[in-house]
């Protein structure tokens, strides 16, 4: 029997339609859903059903990424269809995953990296 709690997204990548890497900040995310927003609106593109459709993209996209727990969710449920991917987008996605698992660190203006300092100094104590 299914798992009624789990949402099951039929597969759009989010963080591409919202033009954000994959581990973008909420500020980040807000922000461009913004600017698409403004430029994909229906009262800008009159009679224009793509337009339409796109908006309304954009519009799952940020209901997704802006809920922390929706968020968690899609990132680990989501289907990933790695044959989608070209390998500097698999590295980008992936990173967070593949850099701590290994332990090698991270770039130091990732959301991760934050959350593992902030983490450190709490143990440290």
């Amino acid at each position: 029997m299914e798992d009624d709690n789990k949402t099951t997204y039929k597969y759009k990548d989010y963080y591409k339609i919202l033009e954000v890497e994959y581990d973008a900040s909420d500020e980040k995310i807000r922000l461009n859903y913004r600017k698409l927003a403004l430029k994909w609106h229906p009262d800008k593109h009159k009679c224009n059903d793509a337009a339409t459709t796109k908006f309304q993209e954009i519009n799952e996209a940020y209901s997704v990424l802006s809920d922390p727990d929706k968020r968690l969710d899609y990132d680990l449920n989501g289907n990933y269809e790695i044959n989608n991917y070209t390998l500097p987008e698999y590295l980008a996605r992936f990173k967070g995953m593949i850099l701590t698992c290994n332990g090698l660190g991270m770039s130091q203006d990732s959301v991760w990296s934050e959350q593992l300092t902030e983490f450190n100094k709490l143990t440290d104590k």
